[in-house]
């Protein structure tokens, strides 16, 4: 059965979670000399300016229609857009700490959700950060063929995450460890929060999501 509550509780942690990560961005571009997310209105905490469609239509696949485990709220936002030649210490490392500071935001405002969050951005696909970063440490000619995944990002993330376990468990696969990603994170996230907080993982899967 599918627990509304829940999946509402859920997609409103995710949009909270995803204003948190994008004015991270935003916030450092801005610190590093960069004016262009102010002049795009995203050092606000609109969620017009901070949500992706397809990246929220993620989250609300999920949290109603969990393929795996339980729901879980995992999407993107709207990339912040960056010139990186403004950013002080060079369009690659200024890049890179921009790229960071959604994530290092994330885990700021410390809970489960944002952790998923943090982790979920890891992804090198378009438009997470994983992306990101990816492409800032690779050669000149590598991050330019690399760069070419971008448009299919978005679709290989929904693919991963809903299409392929829903195939497969259609199909009698369900048990292949690539159709369980989002499990995967959410374990991670609960094994981070249990460390840092001293209450035990299960305790902390009741605590946010139940």
């Amino acid at each position: 059965m599918i627990n509304v509550v829940l999946a509402f509780m859920i997609i409103g942690s995710f949009l909270v979670a995803v204003i948190i990560h994008e004015f991270g961005h935003s916030l450092v571009a801005t610190m590093l000399g960069d004016p262009t997310p102010r002049k795009e209105g995203r050092l606000s905490p609109s969620l017009r300016t901070q949500i992706d469609p397809v990246g929220t239509m993620l989250c609300v696949i999920l949290a109603f229609f969990p393929v795996a485990a339980g729901p879980v709220g995992l999407g993107w936002g709207k990339p912040v857009k960056v010139d990186p030649w403004k950013l002080r210490g060079g369009p690659n490392f200024g890049t890179l700490l921009v790229t960071l500071g959604g994530m290092l935001m994330s885990l700021v405002v410390f809970a489960s959700v944002n952790i998923c969050l943090a982790i979920f951005n890891l992804i090198p696909l378009y438009p997470l950060d994983g992306y990101q970063i990816v492409y800032t440490l690779l050669p000149s000619r590598q991050a330019v063929q690399f760069a070419k995944s971008a448009a299919y990002g978005p679709f290989i993330i929904l693919g991963i995450l809903f299409l392929l376990p829903f195939l497969a468990q259609i199909g009698g696969l369900s048990g292949f460890f690539l159709f369980h990603i989002p499990t995967y994170i959410l374990q991670v996230s609960n094994y981070l929060t249990s460390f840092v907080s001293g209450l035990p993982s299960a305790l902390i899967r009741i605590i946010y999501f139940s």
